[in-house]
């Protein structure tokens, strides 16, 4: 019996390489699509598992990068059973100061690229059934500072999940959003200040921020047969943070 095969997009770094690393470690072969190439390339020789993997270098949000990705899938592996749309991009700034082709470009990352990518790989996930999980954030669960056109694609993408949960069901592919909160990321540690990792520290229920490790285990959980009656669902992964609201002091001070 040949091995599950995920398509993980944006699995250069971060939350998603750990996801490969997940998906390698349960007997997944996985492909690894990103836009980074240079990284992306390090990441795959790093992995060391060629029979395993392949690198794919595609933008999500353009719909013929996709096409020619699936079709690398489907002659290297001939199945696809597993879909985790974790691409994504963030630009923190005020209204005021979100331009419309930033608006615009976080938008079809963000919010198009996971409806171009489920949609080119459902015909091949059908064939067997299995899983999509959207990688959506508690920055669209609630709103806060910084994030009007961030927050707003992941607000999106939680109805998008449903909606592709409610249409896909039915032909055997469950469709699940898993939602981190503050994930102790390299991006994370350079970009949150000691008074911001503070503040969240303080609105964090465990106290402390999240392991790329840990949204991993509930991606593959949902992407697995474990999950088989799971669909439709947004799984916050944030030690509590989003059931206890969010708004940092040191983000609303002028």
């Amino acid at each position: 019996m040949s091995k599950k095969l995920v398509l993980v997009t944006g699995a250069a770094r971060g939350i998603e390489l750990a996801t490969t690393r997940k998906f390698l470690a349960e007997g997944w072969q996985v492909a690894m699509l990103d836009i980074d190439t240079e990284t992306l390339s390090a990441s795959y020789d790093a992995l060391g598992v060629p029979d395993d993997t392949l690198a794919i270098e595609a933008d999500v949000a353009e719909p013929d990068q996709v096409a020619a990705g699936i079709q690398a899938i489907t002659q290297r592996f001939g199945r696809i059973d597993a879909l985790v749309n974790n691409a994504g991009i963030a630009d923190f700034q005020t209204i005021e100061d979100t331009d419309f082709e930033v608006w615009s470009r976080i938008m079809a990352v963000n919010l198009s690229g996971p409806f171009i990518c489920t949609k080119a790989c459902t015909p091949l996930i059908m064939q067997q059934g299995g899983a999509v999980v959207n990688i959506v954030s508690i920055s669209g669960l609630r709103a806060s500072t910084l994030r009007v056109a961030y927050g707003t694609s992941k607000a999106g993408l939680i109805h998008l999940t449903k909606q592709q949960a409610a249409e896909l069901g039915n032909k055997g592919i469950r469709v699940n959003a898993v939602a981190p909160g503050p994930v102790d990321t390299e991006m994370a540690k350079k970009v949150h200040s000691p008074e911001i990792r503070a503040d969240y520290h303080d609105v964090i229920p465990l106290n402390r921020y999240g392991l790329e490790e840990e949204i991993a285990e509930a991606v593959f959980f949902l992407s697995s047969d474990k999950a088989s009656y799971i669909n439709g669902q947004v799984l916050a992964v944030d030690g509590g943070f989003e059931s206890t609201g969010i708004g940092l002091v040191s983000l609303r001070k002028e």
